[in-house]
């Protein structure tokens, strides 16, 4: 499931207290001459991105914007985003205001070709880890538009059969694997938890066990203790056969697996929502945070987010940064989360009625905003060389649970091989 699709059964939110004009940003604002505007093209995802921009031009932004003499030309790119962003800033055409995916950031970056937004817009309101994630050598070239966390969701039939209780904000790896076994024990179709052999899975746990990842550089000590602990644990639950991996259940991704019934846990963002709405509307679950390390008594987490930014070769400066703030404004913001779309990158926004709520849904969207700065909290990045980063961590975690390899194997194969990647 792509952390780009955020949340879903938000619908007949009644949200308050999120007033204000437009963005309060530093930058003066371009001059209104309705009979001369100025064109601002944004580059983004296509997919549902194209409607969302139509809906907020049409209802929330567009008569400010136009009263600036702004207009608005969204260019949805349907296929490898990334590649795309790279040539045309390359060939000099690419749009004024682009996408910023956290997992490329540091390499769209290093181009060159980003304006940083210090002094140019009030980057105060937004979640300080969010704004850490697109701050390079102490300058920030993105404003996180939304975004998404890991949060553990529970099925509340099975702990109960289990006879256990539910875990929460407290609840250590060590507490967590005795509620685990005690699912699995349940039957022998019933599992523990979803452990997929996937870093961004994997890594949550990693990070909350004091593991270090250089997101500018992609550098990382793969047989440091930290890790190789977290290793150990994550992949001998699932070769004791107490966690599963999803393809072993015949699905894709960790959600799948939970919507079955027959998982206890799986570790997946507010995306997962709408997909138990649709596909297992009578499970009943809970959410709760990424489990603490017994040794630091840390939880961790991952940021998924994806940032406006300017490029830095524009002929409108000014109305770029018009623009941006629009589409970050509370009133923007406000108006995705009302939709069911996205969680809202604002801090203020987490004091909305709509949180306080103690339905799960709500309980859910609080949790996944409230990960953002709950421990040991990282973005979704790996360098230059983004989520390729992933491949030899990843390979070796599946080599550890099909036991074709050992952990120090494993993780000294992965260690060469991203030595290698970071280093061409």
């Amino acid at each position: 499931m792509d952390p780009r699709k955020v949340i879903a059964l938000l619908l007949g939110v009644l949200l308050a207290g999120a007033a204000g004009a437009f963005a309060g940003g530093e930058a003066e604002q371009a001059e209104p001459d309705p009979d001369d505007p100025v064109t601002v093209r944004v580059m983004g995802y296509g997919g549902q991105d194209p409607r969302i921009k139509a809906d907020l031009l049409e209802n929330v932004i567009g008569d400010h914007l136009e009263a600036q003499g702004i207009r608005v030309d969204y260019e949805p790119i349907e296929d490898d985003y990334n590649t795309m962003l790279y040539n045309q800033l390359s060939a000099g055409t690419a749009a004024d205001v682009v996408y910023i995916p956290v997992e490329t950031a540091p390499g769209i970056i290093a181009t060159g070709m980003i304006e940083p937004l210090d002094g140019l817009t009030d980057l105060s309101p937004y979640l300080a880890s969010l704004n850490e994630s697109f701050t390079f050598d102490g300058q920030t070239y993105g404003i996180a538009k939304d975004f998404n966390t890991l949060g553990m969701f529970y099925n509340k039939d099975l702990f109960d059969e289990a006879g256990v209780d539910y875990p929460d904000e407290n609840t250590t790896w060590d507490e967590l694997e005795e509620k685990m076994r005690a699912i699995d024990d349940l039957g022998d179709d019933v599992y523990g938890a979803a452990f997929p052999a996937q870093f961004e899975r994997m890594g949550a746990f990693a990070f909350a066990n004091g593991f270090e990842l250089d997101i500018e550089t992609g550098e990382a000590d793969l047989l440091d203790t930290a890790l190789v602990d977290t290793v150990e644990w994550y992949t001998g639950l699932v070769r004791e056969g107490v966690a599963v991996q999803p393809a072993d259940m015949g699905q894709g991704w960790g959600g799948g697996a939970f919507g079955t019934g027959d998982v206890g846990i799986a570790f997946e963002g507010a995306w997962l929502l709408g997909y138990l709405g649709d596909e297992a509307p009578h499970l009943e679950f809970g959410t709760t945070y990424i489990p603490r390390s017994p040794h630091t008594g840390e939880s961790g987490n991952f940021l998924y987010t994806v940032a406006y930014g300017i490029n830095n070769q524009t002929d409108h400066l000014e109305a770029s940064v018009a623009v941006l703030e629009a589409l970050t404004s509370p009133e923007a913001q406000q108006h995705v989360l009302e939709g069911g779309l996205a969680i809202p990158s604002r801090e203020e926004l987490l004091e909305l009625d709509y949180f306080e709520r103690d339905d799960r849904e709500a309980v859910a969207n609080r949790t996944i905003f409230e990960g953002a700065e709950h421990g040991n909290v990282y973005g979704f990045q790996f360098g230059e060389v983004g989520t390729d980063w992933l491949s030899p961590v990843d390979a070796a975690l599946s080599e550890i649970m099909t036991g074709e390899a050992s952990v120090e194997e494993a993780l000294q194969r992965a260690q060469r091989e991203l030595d290698e990647l970071l280093g061409r």
